[in-house]
Parts: C-alpha cells; structure tokens; sequence
C-alpha cells in the first residue's frame, strides 16, 4: 500500500476541547505520523502522513474528533509524504 499525506483543516468548536490531544492519541493508535496545532482562527491543523488507508482513517476521524468537539467542516490537500516520524502536538 502507497504512503500520502494529507493536510487537514478543521473547523467549528475545536479548541479548549481537547481535540489536538485526542488526534495525538488515535494517530498515534493506528499509526500515522504528523503532527496538530490550534490556529489563531479558531480552526486546528493537522498533518498525518503513514499508509493510504491509515490517513484515511483519520482524515474520517476528523470529521467527529473529540467527543466534546462540533465539527463543521474538514478540509484536505493530499500530497507526498515528506517523511515525518511521530506524531505531536505544535503549541
């Protein structure tokens, strides 16, 4: 299976939710690397770069994120992985 990377965007009430902490976890449970930080926007990116099905499963993850999380919208550019190891939260 080819490896991708994806670039996500989330909106809605994603911050003070614990939503970075929860995509560490689950990224780090199926095993994707990259890494998440809240923006000044109020929106949370992420990266998440491993296996095509594996960043797809967090790509879908994103959609409902923590469970006190209200997702509005998920937005992804697709790419080349350009070889992250680990996962993390950027602060």
């Amino acid at each position: 299976m080819s490896e991708i990377r994806a670039h996500v965007f989330v909106s809605g009430r994603v911050q003070g939710v614990a939503y970075r902490a929860n995509t560490r976890d689950t990224a780090r449970e199926i095993g994707v690397d990259g890494w998440v930080q809240n923006l000044n926007d109020g929106r949370v990116e992420a990266v998440f770069e491993g296996k095509e099905g594996d960043v797809e499963r967090m790509v879908e993850w994103c959609h409902n994120g923590s469970p006190a999380a209200a997702v509005e919208s998920v937005d992804v550019e697709y790419g080349d992985p350009e070889g992250l190891s680990g996962f993390e939260i950027r602060r």
